[in-house]
């Protein structure tokens, strides 16, 4: 089969396109013929070492949507045919609000997505949503499921709260502002781009403000009066304005830290408005079984940014690590 291999950290340019061995499924396997795949800041981060557990060499990608072509023993539910997604979450374990120690995301160091083939434990797959396509069927398994879960699972969103979602552009963003307008909520989001805040208002968001304004906090806070929920990935600086946005009783849900820890964090104003900040990461089988009937009951659609070649791996991967997408990157799989 084709696949892209990665055998030396270092640039997008590590990856190749190689022939290497179809997989075979061993008992309680699948083995799925992949028809697209999408793009995971995480996957980024191996390319540069950024991530822990990494073993090479490995193909990437955590995401993708196809049929399954082969059947390991010990499965009865699941036959040839059947068109399906992934979970990308492995040995989640037992316990739905609390992963195992040895929780590990598919793609490095386990083959991923981004060949023409995956093998995968058959309980990670899922039916395909009859109302997505491909290509919006292989966005939504991480992006989604960690949006589901820092949104209505940790953050327990309801009806006609005003809730946060900070730098608005990639996949889980896109997944927030959907998810919590399909809930009723009044969703406000900020951006350093114009454009993209028009775009969110596309598709749910209320309002949005711009962050490189001058006292865009002082217009966020007129526009709200206060937030009751803030699912953030950015931290740094920009978690104390969480914070000073908050009302008295309201949470802040952290799935990331991409400008890094929060410096001279001021405690006792979290403190007096009896603020609760929740840690949120992927999400159980559980999570992932609602968010999918979540997404086929609003009848979601993910949105997409640009879809590329298999080939064009490097290319896609440069693009999101510019910030330039609006929503997923896909990767179209070739069939022969």
């Amino acid at each position: 089969m084709k696949a892209m291999m990665l055998r030396e950290i270092g640039e997008t340019s590590q990856l190749k396109l190689e022939e290497v061995e179809t997989p075979k499924p061993d008992s309680g396997e699948v083995v799925i013929k992949l028809k697209a795949a999408a793009l995971n800041r995480r996957d980024l981060m191996v390319l540069h070492g950024q991530y822990p557990g990494i073993k090479l060499p490995a193909i990437p990608g955590s995401d993708g949507a196809g049929e399954i072509v082969a059947v390991g023993n010990e499965i009865n539910n699941i036959s040839t045919g059947d068109k399906v997604i992934i979970n990308p979450g492995l040995n989640w374990g037992n316990d739905m609000n609390k992963k195992r120690a040895d929780f590990t995301i598919l793609g490095v160091p386990s083959n991923g997505t981004y060949a023409q083939y995956v093998k995968v434990p058959a309980e990670n797959v899922y039916p395909k949503p009859s109302h997505l396509s491909w290509e919006e069927a292989a966005a939504l398994p991480l992006a989604g499921l960690t949006a589901y879960r820092a949104m209505v699972t940790k953050g327990k969103v309801t009806k006609g709260e005003n809730v946060l979602i900070p730098g608005v552009g990639g996949g889980v963003a896109t997944y927030l502002v959907q998810f919590a307008s399909a809930l009723g909520a009044n969703v406000y989001v900020t951006s350093s781009k114009e454009e993209k805040i028009n775009k969110a208002k596309d598709f749910g968001a209320t309002e949005g403000v711009n962050y490189t304004a001058e006292n865009w906090t002082e217009e966020l806070e007129n526009l709200t009066g206060g937030i009751d929920l803030s699912v953030d990935s950015i931290a740094g600086e920009m978690f104390k304005t969480l914070i000073s946005l908050g009302k008295i009783g309201s949470r802040i849900v952290s799935f990331g830290a991409t400008r890094g820890p929060v410096p001279n964090l001021i405690l006792p104003t979290m403190t007096v408005k009896e603020i609760s900040v929740i840690g949120s990461t992927m999400g159980s089988p559980q999570d992932f079984a609602d968010m999918v009937d979540f997404v086929e009951k609003h009848e979601i659609h993910p949105i997409l940014d640009k879809t590329y070649s298999l080939e064009e791996a490097p290319e896609a991967l440069a693009r999101m690590e510019k910030g330039e997408n609006f929503g997923k990157i896909v990767l179209s799989i070739p069939q022969d």
